[in-house]
């Protein structure tokens, strides 16, 4: 077995009966429990049943997805599968993968994310803020893009640097919609609107990323049994100062995805599994570096399959 990386979604990965492929399975159950005791709630109601359609709102999405995340890789350990040299995780991710390298107890961060989830929705008022995703033109062009569409009282920033041509930008409104209208301009495939309020990784977040400096105050941060992928210095970090330092740097900084498979490929890394709902990062991988080989584990026969693949079978 070679070195592999667990790499770990964020948001957009969610969805209605995510984990409903796992019903029965007593670690999963276990977890879900756990995070609703932790956050005072029915975690395995709003995932199954979404009733109130809550799973959309980022205070719950992001526990929500830690928790799905983490269950799945514990049923992956118990079922005999190795841990991961490095971890990895787009945005919200990242606190899954400082989770799973025995860097923040699972129950402190769930309860971290949630407090994430409403300080960057009370950073910006709604309707001030804007995301968009910008397909099919080079990084470069985007970056430029957007800072003429800025000006001295709107402004838009490059956000998530997802994948060779896929780039999101955020920030003020009226800028992002001029930037969308510039990149069709300029060539782009495609200049969708997200359906997020809040420009997140950009400095508008700074209200937020103040609220998480103080609360990561708060909370033990052990040293990970791993190098831990920073979003936003594209970096593997062991040092706890650092980690605090990067989970509040990430608020108001680019998610350099594309940048972290790099340098993952360029140290030797070959092979990952995205540890989740979803198959987001597998796809942004292949994109990225196509010589890379990323299971999934949307269902406990893909982790079989994940299983195999590392073991080299």
């Amino acid at each position: 077995m070679t070195d592999f990386v667990f790499l770990f979604p964020g948001q957009g990965s969610q969805s209605k009966g995510m984990l409903d492929a796992f019903d029965g399975i007593e670690v999963i159950e276990r977890t879900l429990e756990e995070a609703s005791d932790a956050l005072g709630y029915d975690m395995a109601a709003l995932i199954r049943d979404d009733a109130d359609d809550m799973l959309g709102q980022t205070e719950f999405t992001q526990p929500a997805l830690l928790t799905a995340s983490t269950a799945i890789l514990r049923l992956w350990r118990e079922r005999g599968g190795p841990d991961a040299a490095q971890v990895a995780g787009h945005s919200l991710g990242e606190y899954s993968a400082l989770v799973a390298a025995g860097a923040i107890d699972f129950s402190d961060a769930v309860r971290l994310v949630e407090f994430r989830g409403r300080a960057m929705t009370d950073a910006v008022a709604a309707g001030v803020g804007k995301m968009a995703a910008i397909l099919g033109l080079d990084d470069g062009v985007v970056e430029e893009l957007c800072a003429a569409a800025s000006d001295d009282d709107e402004k838009v920033w490059a956000a998530n640097y997802n994948c060779p041509g896929q780039l999101v930008v955020a920030g003020h409104a009226a800028a992002v919609e001029r930037m969308m209208v510039n990149a069709k301009a300029a060539g782009a495939k495609r200049a969708l609107p997200l359906a997020v309020s809040a420009p997140s990784h950009t400095p508008l977040m700074q209200p937020a990323a103040d609220a998480m400096a103080a609360r990561l105050q708060e909370i033990t941060i052990h040293a990970p049994a791993c190098p831990v992928w920073s979003n936003a210095n594209a970096a593997p970090e062991q040092d706890v100062a650092r980690i605090r330092t990067a989970l509040v740097a990430q608020l108001v900084s680019p998610v350099r995805w594309t940048e972290t498979v790099q340098k993952l490929a360029a140290s030797g890394i070959r092979q990952g599994v995205e540890m989740g709902p979803g198959k987001v990062l597998s796809g942004l991988v292949k994109r990225i570096d196509s010589g890379m080989q990323v299971g999934v584990s949307v269902n406990p026969g893909q982790i079989e399959a994940s299983l195999a693949m590392i073991a080299g079978e």
